[in-house]
């Protein structure tokens, strides 16, 4: 082992790994939350009991697909703060039988009334965060029930309404309310959801609180086992009919109420999409289009390789990496949004000689003040649509999990309801998300420029989500990595890929490393992780750094070694757990 990579081995942590929280009485314990390796399909999520949904269906035999359509339909569940039937996300597929990746996104759209003012209130000042996302203006056009029937149309093999069973049993026998989100009351007590009318909605409240008001320990929920019995039959009822009508009813109860319309949800389709892709050390790395934001993860690395990164000096390494990242993330708030609405340069973003010219940037001392680079010079029509200066923040409700299975197939995928809990406000013993808050509030810059990230009719808002998936150089499944976060999923997300392909640690290590987010002119550094002599050395390198007591990834990591060994990294900051699920038999493996 080198010196630089013994080095950077002592920056993790010296206390022991997270281990599992233990499942509730429904679930069997699977594995710990611990790196494992093995010869068979795999499950990573940030949830116990979803990792166990996730194994029971590879072992009845379900593809990857098929997993992780059980798994977010108890995510939904068990995990309401962070994903659900009622959010969206993007999912990236590998088919291991001809190589071929695909993209289904389910991100949300806004509702045919939305308009680039949404956000403001009589007056022209922004409704302040909560009032925004606590409200039925921020409620976009949920996309998930309509990406995983597409998915399952595609890839899946188990009957569609078998996959939802599991979660079903989870709602009418109630499940354990999890420390991870029993912390959010301990930490915020009962201001995250209505008390009062006058506040909202008392959907949420009434949810977890009993008529004393004492949160309770565990949870029955009636009202999702009907909607998952309805979409079980058939999928499209999600937007039609009397479900339908309870998604708009409670985006239009007061205060603040939104314009979602039935026809609205009727409308409403998943997309299927191209992987977006990255050449990188002899590898190939992909994630989905706009309006995710993986297109940084891809240009941070871009910007890496044009450069002597890796070096012999393991704090100039912490350096690159962060210039990277600041360099990146300028031009995706710049430039990123829904594609179908707005002009985006990805073609000059991913660029190889832009990517340089950003990178000849990266050099000691830190760059004082970033600002986002001219991709528009390097598309081919030379034509360039010009945006306001965009701030916007996506909150961290969100998760991430990966699957392989018994034939290869890999699934990366990360969900989101927006925000803890979403817009609060349920139906179908859903809760709606709050999306559209992931639209620049303040749709126009100081110079009265409309930002590419502004609210429209019918227009997805952009989202940090960065699934990856990657590739060997003749085409076959590497690894799968991904993490929820808000706008840091790509600060962690290119973490790891950094960490397991330069650094050449495990997939468990690189998840333990300290996570470095650099968005803008401040450095957030994970100081419990981090050592002092790091944080000495990246303020003397330059850098403005704010010390982050606690980080909300939830990394998930499956890496698959040339002997056909998976490895698991789960991120002890949640709850997560891995699962591997012996193969069944060499006749089954050719089928799928």
């Amino acid at each position: 082992m080198t010196s630089t990579l013994k080095s950077l081995r002592h920056l993790l942590l010296l206390t022991p790994l997270a281990t599992a929280c233990a499942p509730g009485p429904d679930v069997e314990a699977s594995l710990p939350a611990a790196a494992v390796t093995h010869t068979t399909a795999m499950v990573v999520t940030a949830n116990p009991i979803a990792t166990s949904v996730g194994e029971e269906i590879l072992s009845a035999g379900g593809t990857a697909v098929d997993a992780a359509i059980a798994i977010e339909a108890a995510l939904s569940l068990v995990e309401p703060q962070s994903s659900g039937l009622g959010g969206g996300g993007f999912m990236v597929y590998y088919h291991a039988a001809d190589q071929t990746l695909e993209v289904y996104d389910g991100r949300e759209t806004a509702p045919s009334g939305a308009h680039s003012d949404m956000f403001l209130q009589e007056d022209g000042t922004v409704y302040g965060y909560l009032e925004a996302k606590n409200s039925g203006l921020s409620i976009g056009v949920p996309g998930m029930v309509s990406m995983l029937s597409m998915a399952h149309a595609d890839r899946g093999h188990l009957p569609w309404g078998d996959l939802l069973q599991p979660a079903k049993k989870l709602a009418v026998e109630g499940f354990a309310v999890s420390p991870r989100l029993r912390s959010y009351f301990d930490k915020y007590g009962k201001r995250l959801v209505s008390t009062t009318v006058e506040q909202g909605p008392l959907d949420a409240y009434n949810y977890f609180f009993d008529d004393s008001g004492t949160l309770r320990d565990r949870i029955v929920n009636t009202d999702y086992a009907d909607t998952l019995d309805l979409i079980a039959n058939d999928p499209r009822d999600f937007y039609r009919g009397a479900l339908a009508q309870s998604i708009v009813d409670a985006a239009s109860q007061l205060p603040r109420a939104g314009s979602l319309s039935m026809q609205d949800l009727a409308q409403y389709s998943a997309r299927k999409h191209d992987a977006i892709c990255m050449d990188y050390r002899e590898l190939t790395l992909c994630g989905p289009p706009p309006p995710s934001s993986w297109v940084a993860v891809g240009m941070a690395l871009g910007m890496l390789e044009a450069t002597d990164f890796p070096t012999a000096d393991e704090m100039t390494n912490w350096a690159m990496f962060t210039e990277a990242q600041r360099l990146a993330y300028a031009d995706r708030d710049h430039y990123v949004a829904d594609d179908t609405v707005v002009e985006v340069p990805m073609a000059g973003l991913l660029n190889r000689d832009y990517l340089a010219q950003r990178a000849a940037l990266i050099n000691q001392p830190a760059i004082e003040k970033i600002f986002h680079g001219d991709p528009w010079a390097f598309e081919p029509q030379r034509t360039a649509s010009l945006y306001g200066q965009d701030t916007t923040i996506d909150y961290a409700g969100t998760t991430h999990f990966v699957v392989v299975d018994q034939w290869g197939n890999a699934v990366s995928m990360t969900a989101t309801v927006e925000s803890i809990f979403g817009s609060t406000r349920m139906a179908g013993g859903m809760f709606l998300n709050n999306e559209l808050t992931d639209f620049a509030k303040q749709p126009r810059d100081a110079e009265g420029v409309l930002v590419a990230n502004h609210p429209a009719p019918g227009k997805r808002p952009r989202s940090s989500m960065s699934p990856t998936i990657v590739l060997n150089s003749d085409g076959s499944f590497r690894m799968a990595t991904g993490s929820p976060g808000g706008n840091s999923i790509i600060a962690y997300t290119l973490k790891t890929l950094v960490g397991v392909i330069d650094w050449g640690l495990t997939p468990q290590e690189a998840v333990n490393l300290p996570n470095v987010v650099a968005r803008g002119d401040t450095v957030r550094v994970e100081s419990a992780r981090a050592s002092a002599e790091m944080l000495d050395a990246m303020r003397e390198f330059g850098f403005t750094i704010k010390e982050s007591a606690g980080e909300n990834s939830g990394l998930s990591m499956i890496l698959k070694h040339d002997d056909g060994r998976l490895e698991g990294g789960v991120d002890p900051r949640r709850e997560g757990t891995i699962a591997t699920i012996p193969v069944r038999n060499a006749a089954q493996q050719a089928m799928f």
